[in-house]
């Protein structure tokens, strides 16, 4: 397989869809490309259970798995105890795990999937961390004025502190740097 992409695209892992052309016809084809139906969906959603299940028999690991859609986006959990070591550190296990189920999914389709794995809740009760650091990080641009420069993050970690920001009045965020140490800027709203 042949990557196409240059270092400096504008494109990001958060953004897939959002592709400017130059011709409105073209821009047309892009989105009608980028969208799956719903059952497109859930069958991503059943090849990546079916996978995380093969995983979990082969590491011998219980856990209940759940396949679904959500805001136009397949998911997997996985519930159950003794499931701490698939998530790893700050999730890094997760974060590969999720990459791997997603070639799977892109093995058996032939279409990328912006398919989100979830290990014993991790996801849910990161992303209310995040969203304490995302508040916190605004009253200290509203206190003093300052831009604040946080940790790097996951796409999902940014993506999570970037939603609770854009929803604030007054203030805003971007990303900057490359992977692995992108992170967030959260400054007054120009």
């Amino acid at each position: 397989m042949t990557d196409t992409s240059t270092p400096d695209s504008s494109v990001s892992a958060e953004s897939p869809a959002e592709v400017e052309t130059s011709t409105e016809p073209a821009e047309e084809t892009k989105k009608s490309e980028n969208v799956a139906s719903d059952g497109d969906l859930f069958r991503q959603s059943e090849i990546a259970a079916d996978y995380v299940e093969g995983l979990l028999d082969i590491l011998d690991y219980d856990g209940d798995i759940d396949e679904l859609v959500s805001a136009g986006r397949p998911m997997v959990e996985v519930v159950g105890g003794r499931l701490q070591p698939l998530v790893g550190q700050r999730g890094a296990t997760l974060e590969a795990l999720q990459e791997l189920t997603r070639l799977a999914i892109f093995r058996a389709t032939g279409s990328p999937s912006r398919l989100l794995l979830d290990i014993g809740g991790y996801r849910a009760a990161r992303r209310k961390e995040l969203g304490a650091v995302a508040r916190n990080a605004v009253e200290k641009v509203k206190e003093h004025g300052d831009a604040v420069r946080l940790e790097p993050m996951s796409a999902f970690e940014r993506k999570c502190v970037h939603d609770v920001v854009n929803a604030i009045p007054g203030v805003q965020s971007e990303s900057e740097g490359v992977e692995p140490n992108r992170r967030i800027v959260v400054r007054a709203a120009d």
